[in-house]
C-alpha cells in the first residue's frame, strides 16, 4: 500500500487541505455545508469551523484545482515527482541509504524520507541511468 493514501484519513501522505470549496450554508454554531464534488458525494459534506481554512485573496494567486482521481473506497495513487536530497542514517551496527521524497499533491515541506532500496525498486526512472 505503499504510495496509496486515503481521503480524511492520518497518515504519512494524507493531505492537510482539500479544495478550495465554497460554503453553502451555516448548519450550526459552529458547522459548515460545502459545496462538494460529484466525486466526493459518498463523504460528508458538513465540517466543524476548526477543520476549515479561510481563503484570503489576493489578485495575483490564481487558485489551480486538479480534481483528484478517486478510487471507489475515496484512495488515489500518489506518485513521486523527483528526489530532492539523499543521506545515510547510521546506527550502532548498521547504516540505511535514505532519500527524500518529493510527491505530487504535496509540497515540498512535507516530503517524505523513504529507503533508498524500496524506491529504487519501484521507481527506478527518478534515479537516471547509472
Amino acid at each position: 500500500m505503499k504510495g496509496i493514501k486515503r481521503f480524511c484519513k492520518k497518515g504519512k501522505l494524507s493531505p492537510c487541505y482539500v479544495g478550495p470549496f465554497e460554503i453553502s450554508d451555516k448548519v450550526g454554531r459552529l458547522a459548515y455545508r460545502l459545496a462538494w464534488l460529484p466525486a466526493l458525494s459518498s463523504t460528508h459534506n458538513v465540517f466543524h469551523i476548526s477543520m476549515i481554512r479561510k481563503y484570503v485573496s489576493d489578485l495575483s494567486h490564481v487558485l489551480s484545482f486538479s480534481e483528484l482521481e478517486l478510487h471507489q473506497n475515496l484512495s488515489y495513487e500518489e506518485r513521486p515527482v523527483r528526489i530532492i536530497e539523499k543521506g545515510v542514517r547510521k546506527f550502532r551496527s548498521k547504516s540505511l541509504p535514505l532519500v527524500k521524497v518529493l510527491w505530487s499533491n504535496i509540497s515540498e515541506k512535507e516530503a517524505t524520507l523513504e529507503l533508498e532500496d524500496d524506491i529504487r525498486a519501484q521507481y527506478s526512472e527518478l534515479f537516471g541511468k547509472t
